[in-house]
This record gives structure tokens, sequence and C-alpha cells, in this order.
């Protein structure tokens, strides 16, 4: 009986198993019965996958559903709504440019695409650089995230603006009470969000503020991991001389316990040519003791600023405009004018500063000073005067050497970035670095001139600026990261930009993702508008 039982009770075991499936669904093959193919939105398949670590390239495809890359590797038998042919060509992490005046531009309805900056590879931009930019972080984050924009955008805490806020341009050191707002304003903007302090020690107001004052500021930072961005106090020998005012960002990183970045790192006027190496090792031996210093650089050997900027004295922009203006057309006007002949020396004279953009006479874009003068029958200094007297004339000027560019671009610690603008196409003659930053370092100096290798320079493109500034999950391929990816042949990249005809996109960069979403598909720009704030999580 007992053995009857278990018999019957087996029999029933099994024949469950065998009903199962049809007793779910009704009957299914064999094959039906098998794990269904993975699906991806995206499948990216036959490219070199430079990770953005500094690794060597190497095959593999790349799965990515919604915003975030879910496998790397070798990818059978599965599905995608698109499918990429990469055709043996570089697959990368989206660029970061870490130093960006684009913030502007992107708060447009006309430009908040971005579409000369994602032309040059570039999903993420640093924007508020050189201490500039809004006061209230979380406004101008609220303004992106409304509009939408094309592009990621980090927002820099300006110290600049902070100052000017609270003291005016005043060449005085703050209150206590002045100071204290000041870290105020600076610890809420980095609870809104900020990605660090930027500072423009070079300019008015942020020239008049001590490094104390700066210190204090930084400090405010560092309960977020906060970073330092500064335009250093002196690029040349204007004030304390390049080597100093470097000095000064490793200072205040140390004594605030920050990271801290020298800005668009040059060495500026044929006086300065060859203190690069003086840098790096002062640069070197903070780090050897322990102190977080590193370095962005745009490719080109002229910079960008205004008259204001480049030749008026600082002391005579104390109080503002109206006040620099009575001292430029009054009693001062010979003693600025001798400076600004110094100023001008400084940069290599006359011949090496280019009108850039002159809205009260835009015939003269593209002219150089020195020959706008001669026409006029008066020196270089003068005629500057003449300008700034109708309105900032925007400046190119050619003032840095090749040797100091290569040095500074091998730093493991150096990242990459345009400085520029984003203005409408055909508006005055910008810097070519709006338009072909990025490109030209790898059309150059990677590809011709092998100053450095192509996982170095794509490295100081994406994962050094993103793990830096605390950009979780970005500037590596992996899975897990955010899908900004570019497509791209070495052979074709191409800055196009050049200082006589800035406005031209760049070439090489047709296929380009924002957070898993084509912002620019087989050359042409698609209407998606996927940028993010990104916020840094340094964690």
């Amino acid at each position: 009986m007992r053995g009857r039982l278990l018999l019957g009770l087996l029999t029933l075991t099994l024949l469950s198993v065998t009903l199962a499936p049809q007793i779910a669904g009704g009957p299914l093959l064999a094959s039906e019965q098998a794990a269904a193919p993975p699906s991806f939105d995206i499948i990216i398949r036959n490219g070199r996958v430079l990770d953005g670590t500094g690794n060597p390239w190497y095959r593999a495809d790349i799965g990515i559903r919604g915003d975030r890359i879910a496998v790397v590797g070798r990818i059978d038998n599965a599905r995608a709504s698109t499918i990429l042919d990469a055709r043996d060509r570089y697959v990368t992490p989206g660029f970061i440019d870490v130093h960006s005046h684009a913030g502007p531009g992107l708060a447009t309805r006309a430009l908040q695409h971005g579409q000369p900056v994602l032309a040059q590879g570039i999903t993420t931009v640093l924007v508020n650089p050189d201490g500039g930019g809004p006061v209230t972080i979380a406004e101008q984050r609220r303004t992106y995230e409304t509009q939408g924009i094309g592009l990621n955008a980090g927002l820099f805490v300006p110290h600049g603006s902070i100052r000017q806020a609270v003291m005016g341009m005043s060449d005085h050191d703050p209150t206590a009470a002045d100071l204290a707002k000041m870290v105020e304003m600076t610890r809420q903007g980095m609870d809104a969000g900020g990605v660090g302090l930027s500072s423009g020690l070079y300019y008015a107001p942020g020239s008049y503020s001590k490094t104390a004052e700066v210190v204090a500021m930084a400090k405010a930072t560092a309960p977020f991991g906060g970073v330092y961005s500064s335009h250093i106090r002196d690029e040349a020998d204007y004030s304390i001389g390049v080597v100093a005012a470097v000095d000064e960002v490793i200072t205040v990183a140390e004594q605030a316990g920050v990271v801290g970045v020298v800005s668009h790192m040059k060495a500026l006027g044929p006086a300065s040519w060859g203190l690069s190496k003086t840098l790096v090792a002062n640069i070197e031996a903070a780090r050897s003791r322990g102190v977080q210093v590193f370095a962005d650089q745009y490719p080109y050997e002229a910079s960008g600023t205004g008259i204001v900027g480049a030749l008026i004295p600082r002391s005579a922009q104390v109080g503002g405009r109206e006040a620099m203006m009575r001292r430029i057309t009054g009693e001062l006007r010979a003693e600025v004018r001798a400076e600004v002949k110094t100023n001008i020396a400084r940069r290599g004279g006359a011949g090496t500063l280019m009108i850039s953009r002159y809205r009260p006479d835009p015939s003269l874009e593209g002219q150089r000073l020195d020959a706008i003068a001669a026409r006029n029958g008066v020196e270089p200094e003068e005629m500057a005067l003449r300008l700034l007297e109708k309105g900032d004339a925007s400046l190119v000027s050619f003032n840095m050497s090749e040797d100091d560019i290569e040095l500074i671009m091998r730093q493991p610690w150096t990242m990459t970035c345009t400085d520029g603008d984003l203005v409408p196409m055909g508006e005055g003659k910008p810097h070519p670095r709006a338009y072909g930053a990025f490109p030209r370092k790898l059309e150059r100096y990677v590809r011709d001139r092998h100053v450095v290798g192509i996982a170095d320079a794509i490295r100081s493109m994406t994962s050094l600026p993103a793990s830096l500034y605390g950009l979780k999950d970005r500037g590596q391929i992996r899975a897990g990261a955010f899908a900004d990816i570019l497509i791209f042949d070495l052979a074709q990249v191409d800055d196009m930009a050049t200082y006589e005809n800035p406005h031209q996109l760049a070439a090489g960069f047709s296929d380009i993702l924002v957070n898993g979403q084509w912002a620019r598909r087989d050359g042409t720009f698609t209407t998606t508008l996927a940028g993010r704030v990104v916020v840094p999580d340094r964690r």
C-alpha cells in the first residue's frame, strides 16, 4: 500500500513538471523556452573604445538603455531600436569643457542647443569662470532646467560677482561683515549645486581682493568637496608675475583644504616665455607634499580678452566704468595712456592685438591695433583709448610660445578647455577657440605633432575633469555611466575655425549622444534638448 502511494505521488510530480509551461501559457517550443535576447535602445558596434581613463583603445560593443550605458563588451543576438556600426572609428566619452563662457548663450532660446560647442565633441560645460556670472546659482539652474539645454552644464560660484554684489567696484578690503556675507553667498551657491569657486584675480574687482579673502571663500566650498579654479592674478609681468600668481593658487588650495586649478594656464608675453618650466616645477613640488593642484589649457598661441582687461590699469577701474571714463577723458589721461603703452609692450606690441569685436564700428573687426592707429595718425595707446571712449573692444592677443604650450599640455594634471563664448554665427570675429579648441588639440597636437598620445588627450578631456569636479558617472565608457558618447575618425577631425574666419563648425564629430539621446546623428544636429545641470557628487 505504502509503495503504491509513493509511486502515485512521483507520477503526479512528473506530470506537473511536464505540464508547467502549458499551464502558464500554453505549449512552448524548445527555442521559445530559451532566454529572450537582450534588448537595448542603442547598440554601437565595431568601435575602438577609448574609455577615458588613459587606457589604450580596445574593441567592444556598447549597449545603451535610457540615459545610461548598460553593457560594454561583446553583444551578440541582441535587439535595439538603433544599431550603429562605428566602422572602426573611435568611441569615447563626451568631452568636458572645464572653462566655458557659454553660460549666457545657453540661457537664450536662440543658442540653447549649443551647436558650436557640441560640434567640438563637448557634451558638458562648466560655466561662470573667471569669477563672473550670476550670483544666484539656484536661479541660473532653474533657467536651464525650465527652458532646456542641448548639453550638460555645471555652474561655478563666481568670486568676482559676489564681491561686486557686496562691495561694488571698491578696491578696499572687506569688513568682517562684508566677508561673512561673501562667505555665506559662496556656501549658498555650493548648496544649490555649484561645482566650485571661480575667481578672476586678474580682472577688477577680483584684482582688488587679497589672498586671505579668497581663502575664506574657498573654505566655504570645502564641505562640498570644493574646487577653486582661478584666472590667476597675473599671467605675465603686470603685477606680481606669473610665477607668484600660480603660487597663490597653491596657497589657496593648501590653506582652504580644496583642489586648486590654474585656469587656462599660460606664460603670456615675450618676457614670460620659458617660465612654464618653473610653473610646472612648482606645481609638481606642491603635489609632492599633498596639495591637489591641477591646470586647464586651450591649445592656441593667442589669448582673448578686452581692451579694458588687457590694457587699462586696475587703478583706473575703481568705482566702475563711469569713474574709469572720467579718469581716461580727464586730467589722468596722460598717466593712463602711459600705462596702456607699457601694457601693449607686455603683450608683444600693437601688431599682436587684433580687434575681434567692436560694436561701435564692426568694420574694425579683424584688424590689428597698429594698422588702425597708423591710419588715424596716432600712437597705438592713444588709439586704444579712443576706441574705448565709444565702447569696449574685444581683442585677440598673439602672445604665447609653442614650447610653453606643449610643456603645459604634456602634464598629466592638465585638462582641456575652450575659454570660449557662445555667440550667434557671424557676430564679430571671436577667438576661434569658441569653435575649435578640442578638435585643434586632437588634430594638431595628437595626430600631426604627436605632442601627446590620443589616450592621454582623451583622458584630459573626460575622466580627469569628471573625477576632479565630482561629476559622478560621467567622463568614462563603462557600464552604469551616463551615455555621453562621441564617435569619430581621428583622420577627419578638423578645427576649421581660423582667426580670420572663426565662425566655422568643427568637423569630424558626426555622431554625438547626450544622456543617451542623439544630439547629432550622421552629421545632422537634432532638436533634442537632452542636457542637464550636473551637480557634484564627491562621495
